[in-house]
C-alpha cells in the first residue's frame, strides 16, 4: 500500500464538475491499494498518515500530528501509485487491487478515521477526478508498506 500525502492549507475534489469532497488545513492523502496487500498494509499506513508529525509547533518545526492541530483529511483513491515505470515508456499498472479488494481498504480508512472523530472528506472511488490543493510547505511525504525493515 502506497500513501503521498502533502500537508494542505486547503484541498478539494471535483467529479463531474461537482465539488465531492473539500477541506481547510490538514493533509491531502493519495491512496494506492495492491494486490498483495493485506491488514497489516492497512494498519501501517493508517498509523503513519495519522501520528505523521508534519505540522508545525510554536518554533516553525515539524513536530505535531494532525490531531495536534486539528486537521482535516482528503482521501483520495488513486491506483496510479502502483504504477510501474521500470520498462518503457508506459508505465504497467498490473500491481493495482482490483476495486473488489481496493473498495473495502480505502473504506477501512474511512471508518478509522470516523472512529477517530477526525473530518475525513473524499473523492468518489474509481471516478475521473480533478483534485486542486494549496501544498502548505510544500510538504509532501511518500509512505510505502512494502518498504518495511
Amino acid at each position: 500500500m502506497r500513501a503521498v500525502i502533502q500537508r494542505v492549507k486547503y484541498a478539494g475534489v471535483r467529479v463531474d464538475d461537482k465539488t465531492v469532497g473539500k477541506i481547510d488545513n490538514g493533509m491531502l492523502i493519495f491512496l494506492g491499494i495492491a494486490e498483495t496487500d493485506k491488514d497489516s498494509d492497512l494498519d501501517y499506513i493508517f498509523d503513519k498518515c495519522i501520528g505523521i508529525r508534519i505540522f508545525e509547533d510554536e518554533d516553525g518545526k515539524m513536530n505535531k500530528s494532525l490531531s495536534e492541530v486539528g486537521g482535516s483529511i482528503l482521501l483520495v483513491s488513486q491506483f496510479t501509485l502502483q504504477g510501474d515505470a521500470r520498462k518503457g515508456k508506459r508505465p504497467s499498472f498490473t500491481d493495482a487491487a482490483r476495486p473488489e479488494k481496493a473498495i473495502p481498504y480505502y473504506d477501512e480508512f474511512i471508518k478509522r478515521c470516523k472512529n477517530l472523530n477526525i473530518n475525513i472528506q473524499t473523492g468518489v472511488f474509481g471516478e475521473d477526478m480533478q483534485v486542486e490543493l494549496c501544498n502548505d510547505g510544500p510538504v509532501t511525504i511518500l509512505l510505502d508498506s512494502s518498504k518495511l525493515f
